[in-house]
């Protein structure tokens, strides 16, 4: 018996919206805890409806009343990701999974940015210290970290070379 009402109604299912009011609620709750990208809301209120016309109709409205701007969310990310440790490749790749278009991710990420050299310099001083590499493997092991990290060749050799 309770087998049959656990799988009939999950425990934490949220209740439909059936309304552009209950739509557009639920989407300025969201934004009222962090910025959502266009898509990232998109994926999170399409579960809960019937009428994704609806849902199109909010999402627009709320990006003209400048509620939810996907300028705001990809500087407020990518500054947040930079200051984590990440390089430009990685954030862009994260911003394109988002929904961020190229235009502006062209925009907002270039690699010409000292500040993505400041950040490649402190995630080797965070994991490594002030000690120089003193091998070629040593090198190679410092190369490949700041790689997986989303760090470009010339950023990492430029991050390496001023230690």
């Amino acid at each position: 018996m309770i087998d049959n009402l656990a799988s009939e109604t999950p425990l934490f299912q949220k209740k439909p919206l059936d309304s552009v009011i209950e739509i557009r609620c639920a989407a300025m709750n969201l934004l009222a805890r962090r910025e959502y990208t266009r898509l990232e809301l998109y994926r999170k209120l399409v579960r809960r409806i019937d009428h994704h016309d609806m849902l199109e109709q909010v999402l627009n409205k709320l990006a003209l009343d400048g509620l939810q701007s996907d300028e705001r969310f990809a500087e407020s990310y990518t500054r947040f990701r930079r200051l984590k440790g990440l390089g430009p490749t990685r954030v862009k790749a994260e911003l394109r999974e988002k929904g961020v278009s190229e235009n502006l991710i062209s925009a907002l990420v270039y690699k010409d940015d000292p500040h993505w050299l400041d950040a490649a310099k402190k995630v080797l001083e965070k994991k490594y210290g002030e000690t120089r590499p003193e091998s070629a493997e040593e090198v190679a092991k410092r190369i490949r970290f700041l790689s997986y990290r989303g760090f470009e060749y010339d950023l990492i050799e430029a991050a390496l070379n001023n230690e």
